[in-house]
């Protein structure tokens, strides 16, 4: 069976919604619907709570914004956790590689992206993101988006909810996979349409840094090992474009710490001048 869990910013969830989830899972399933709408919990706080009430063999975190337009997603789901024993944990959408310096999970180059979703974005457009498949109906990355996510309720991982807020529950889970000797893969087996599109912020960066702190000891991750000096470039990107964001949202000291990460891997680099500019006009 499957558990279900959403939190919800409602005290219930559409009946449009729910008619959805019974109409297109076909597999038997329970619905754990956490009222979040006085916003009483942390999404980590949340979750936890629903794991507690779960009765099902495997657990399914979604977002209450969704829509299943493929039936027989609860069975794909089944049969992509029974086929091997040792994967952990199942989205729609994830990366091949996350590296040691804070990011998104899709901070990384194209082809270290797998994803497939309809995704409605903040400009009134939809498009369908359909990037990174070859001849494979599931592939392995090492993290995921929080939009679907799967696990098997054995393996007995829960959020931490020390992190707190609304951002990157979806990397707590997929670090706590991967530090458990979990595979995490996405799937194309069914298709999700996401109503709504995820907006950045300062406490995103400030939940950015706390997560890479706690799992710094696992990055940085890789499905295949990638050479040191591409490696290198990609966590120069990546702090440069977190540094970026910290100063966009006015968290400058945010942002040296995230610099003093960068010297210590890039000393030379020609982009400590730019930031040192930067950082000296919003102080």
């Amino acid at each position: 069976m499957l558990s279900i869990i959403i939190c919800s910013r409602t005290k219930q969830i559409a009946t449009d919604f729910q008619e959805n989830i019974k109409n297109t899972i076909d597999s038997e399933y329970e619905l754990l619907v956490i009222d979040n709408s006085q916003n009483e919990y942390s999404i980590f706080e949340a979750y936890n709570l629903g794991i507690q009430k779960s009765t099902g063999t495997y657990l399914c975190f979604i977002h209450d914004d969704i829509v299943f337009h493929t039936p027989g997603w609860g069975k794909v789901i089944e049969s992509i956790f029974a086929a091997d024993e040792k994967i952990g944990l199942i989205g729609i959408a994830g990366a091949t590689v996350k590296t040691k310096m804070p990011s998104a999970w899709w901070d990384c180059p194209e082809e270290n992206r797998i994803i497939n979703i309809r995704q409605h974005l903040t400009n009134g457009a939809i498009e369908n993101w359909y990037v990174g498949w070859k001849d494979k109906a599931v592939e392995e990355v090492v993290a995921i988006d929080g939009v679907f996510m799967a696990m098997r309720k054995a393996d007995a991982l829960l959020f931490h909810e020390k992190l707190g807020g609304f951002h990157n529950y979806d990397l707590d889970l997929s670090f706590n996979v991967k530090r458990n000797n979990k595979k995490i893969v996405v799937t194309n087996q069914f298709l999700v349409e996401h109503l709504s599109e995820g907006q950045l912020s300062g406490d995103w960066v400030q939940s950015t840094l706390k997560i890479h702190r706690l799992y710094n000891r696992i990055l940085p991750l890789a499905v295949n090992k990638m050479q040191k000096e591409e490696l290198k470039v990609l966590e120069i990107e990546n702090a440069k474009k977190i540094i970026y964001l910290s100063f966009t949202y006015k968290r400058p000291f945010l942002a040296l710490r995230i610099w003093l990460k960068l010297f210590l891997i890039a000393p030379k680099n020609k982009y400590h001048t730019v930031f040192w500019k930067e950082f000296l006009n919003l102080k």
